[in-house]
């Protein structure tokens, strides 16, 4: 009789667990093989581990606990090398074998093994093995399932991680028990149990699987309860309420329902911690009672902070705050206010203060009428009532007034919106709200004509503009509905998100423009890779603003103007990363004057917009990540536009893939934390289209283009003779080929 080896008790005995203590300040992790600083001990430089053909060395590596000091320990003071320790290494070498059989290697042996001395305190070690031959699995035998529903059966046992020829792995054996008894559990059997054993023959190299399985009775949904404080505010029937979305008294048990309806209970915001679980099965009855255990939050908050935004066409101070209170006048209805105030400079603090020669007369002693800067604030009351009318609708109402100011115009205004949110689903959402917005807008940075507002610049219908002021009001009716299947919102690396914005304003909704808005959106994310290392992510958003023909004051046939706070602006850290934010647009001559070429032009949005991004990401670490990345994006002045070259520039501005649509490439860092990831990227534009579309303010029609130094940070731009910067016409000027942008918070 060939020796066997029983892998179910075998597996009793753990691994000795691989610790990854020191971390550089950038989040980098290593381990030190001696556990602490031992300066009597040789440092690690070199570790090789020969003969892997069929299991890789790095996995090998992660096992084992002597590792390699990295090759930039010298420059980091707050991590020491690691050490080699002779007790330490003998047991990695066992470690080694032991890792070997888990993968289904029984015969792999070490032929040999050295450490060898480099220089007066370092070492460099060296593994030679032999892997031999792995393990197969010859047989699958399960037992315990012989009464359960032929369905059911196939359910449980469909593509299992183990099957008759595959290589037996201790990790796929467990991973095989564990997907049966979910399986089996999600069909209402919730005591199922899967146990087995596997018998390998270390001469023939093959395993016997066998698999035990007990699925109980099935069982259906019994009596919910709730285990709450001891003095509860929040009655406990909405917390039933809400638990029974998900888990209905006589459905059949899952635990996929459990999980739901602890996230409804959780969504409800008045809890700090929820958790829902299954109480004792009752077998005379098959029913399962559940048992929703929450903690309650305190209902009243104070949110205090601050920040500071920073790119090439604005720079920004700000403070906020804001006051919550979860269970206003009862009912668990939501009252929050507030606010922020800040301080904004168009492009930069610096150049709002210079002077600059406007009137000819060669002192240079005016301001610069292209840098505007000054207040901007934002003051904001928000309501929540949940439960208005059905248990999945809630009803939200908003007031918001702000003072804003941007590169082409600044405003005072507005905005109310009300509506309803149902939410069957924690996944899916559906929002639909009525909106009005009132806005006074005021165009800026020495617009040419500043007599009437130009109609391209604002959008301002006929007869409502004064000088360079408007008044304008925008009535309008809001659908979204998304549907969110990502496993993280703030750093998501599997499933995938879409949603749909549908607006129509005008008409019987009164307000100053008549339009129709489409803007949808997709996300998706894979994993792949060793250890799941590499996520693959990408993104599409595609809008179009569509306006009524109308007969302007000459008798012609021309579409409405929209308005300029409709307007889609491209640009910015999440949005297309070859431009600074809202520098993705059509332009309107600013300043000709102007030295820099960006302070020529200013944006003034467009009716279209498409917006493409694929990202490969690499866990370098536990919480780093690296990521190389290709946008790409258009903001056209027409509608969006599937067809052939247009002459039109209106048109061909909106063309997909035509010569105003951008892309660039860039590479990222990501460093995660508790409120997101902090986000590091630097993307440079392809030269490939032409310069952005620029509209003459009074005529509305395509003009000059204003070329860019294509530099990048400065560096690489076209000189004279007299080493001065020229300008040259190349894709999206007049703004430098490279951006960079350092925020918290995936791009997407």
């Amino acid at each position: 009789m060939y020796p066997c080896v029983d892998v179910a008790a075998r597996h009793l005995r753990q691994l000795l667990p691989v610790l990854v203590l020191l971390a550089l300040s950038a989040g980098c992790a290593t381990t030190s093989s001696s556990g602490a600083q031992a300066p009597d001990q040789p440092k690690v430089v070199g570790l090789d581990i020969q003969g892997t053909n069929q299991v890789k060395a790095s996995d090998i590596k992660d096992k084992i606990v002597t590792s390699k000091t990295p090759w930039w320990e010298p420059f980091n003071p707050f991590v020491p090398p690691n050490y080699f320790d002779p007790n330490t290494w003998q047991a990695d070498l066992k470690r080694i074998l032991r890792y070997y059989e888990s993968e289904g290697f029984y015969q792999a042996k070490i032929l040999s093994e050295a450490v060898r001395p480099e220089g007066d305190d370092a070492v460099a070690l060296e593994v030679n093995v032999s892997e031999g031959q792995p393990t197969q699995v010859t047989a699958v035998g399960v037992t315990g399932l012989e009464e359960l529903p032929a369905a059911h059966r196939e359910k449980a046992l469909e593509e299992l991680p183990l099957a008759q020829g595959h290589v037996f792995r201790e990790e796929d054996w467990e991973a095989m028990k564990e997907v049966v008894q979910q399986r089996l559990r999600e069909l209402g059997y919730a005591e199922a149990t899967v146990s087995g054993e596997v018998r390998v023959d270390v001469v023939t190299l093959g395993a016997q699987v066998d698999l035990r399985v007990e699925p109980g009775p099935r069982y259906r949904f019994g009596t919910i309860f709730v285990a709450t404080d001891a003095n509860p505010q929040v009655n406990p029937r909405r917390i039933i309420e809400q638990a029974q979305g998900a888990v209905r008294k006589g459905d059949w048990f899952s635990e996929s329902a459990l999980a739901e309806a602890q996230a409804r209970v959780f969504r409800m915001g008045v809890f700090g911690a929820v958790k829902v679980n299954r109480g004792a099965p009752d077998r005379d009855s098959r029913t399962v009672p559940v048992v929703v255990d929450v903690r309650e939050a305190p209902f009243r908050s104070i949110r205090l902070g601050g920040g500071v935004g920073v790119d090439s066409a604005r720079q920004e101070v700000r403070v906020l705050g804001e006051w919550t209170h979860r269970n206003f006048f009862g009912g668990l209805r939501r009252l929050t206010v507030g606010g922020r105030l800040g301080y904004a400079f168009i492009p930069n603090i610096t150049a709002a203060f210079d002077k600059i020669d406007i009137d000819g007369d060669g002192d240079g002693d005016e301001p610069n009428i292209s840098t505007p800067h000054g207040l901007v604030g934002q003051l904001y009351v928000q309501f929540e009532q949940p439960r208005f009318l059905a248990r999945d609708l809630r009803l939200q109402a908003s007031l918001t007034g702000e003072r804003g100011l941007e590169q082409a115009y600044n405003f005072i205004g507005g905005r109310g919106r009300g509506g309803v949110v149902w939410q069957p689903h924690p996944d899916f959402s559906l929002n639909s709200s009525y909106n009005l917005e009132v806005y006074r807008l005021q165009g800026q940075r020495g617009l040419q004509d500043q007599t009437t507002v130009p109609p391209l610049v604002l959008g301002c219908p006929s007869g409502t503009g004064q000088l360079d002021t408007c008044n304008i009001s925008v009535s309008y009716l809001e659908e979204i509905a998304e549907w969110d299947r990502r496993n993280d919102p703030l750093a998501p690396n599997s499933g995938y998100y879409a949603a749909l914005s549908l607006q129509a304003g005008g008409g019987p909704l009164l307000g100053d423009y008549t339009f129709g808005r489409v803007l949808p959106e997709v996300r998706g994310y894979i994993n792949f890779g060793p250890k799941d290392r590499f996520i693959l992510a990408a993104r599409l958003r595609m809008g179009t603003l569509l306006t009524p023909v109308i007969t302007n004051e000459a008798g012609e046939r021309v579409r409405q103007e929209s308005a300029i706070v409709n307007r889609f602006f491209g640009g910015g850290g999440s949005s297309m990363r070859g431009f600074n934010a809202r520098r993705l647009s059509p332009m309107n001559k600013s300043n000709p004057g102007a030295e820099q070429p960006s302070d020529q032009v200013v944006p003034v949005g467009g009716n279209s917009l498409v917006e493409t991004s694929v990202e490969l990401r690499y866990k370098l670490f536990k919480d780093l990540e690296l990521a190389a990345f290709h946008d790409s994006g258009l903001a056209g002045a027409g509608s969006l536009n599937f067809g052939p070259h247009q002459d039109d520039i209106r048109k061909e501005s909106s063309r997909i893939f035509g010569d105003y649509h951008y892309q660039a490439v860039g590479i990222g860092v990501r460093y995660f934390t508790i409120v997101g990831p902090i986000r590091l990227d630097i993307a440079r534009r392809l030269n490939i289209g032409k310069p952005l579309p620029i509209f003459d303010p009074t005529t509305g029609q395509a003009g000059d283009t204003v070329d860019g130094f294509k530099d990048c940070f400065g560096l690489g731009a076209k000189k004279d003779s007299n080493g001065k910067s020229v300008s040259v016409p190349y894709a999206g000027a007049p703004e430098g080929l490279c951006t960079f942008f350092l925020s918290i918070g995936e791009a997407f």
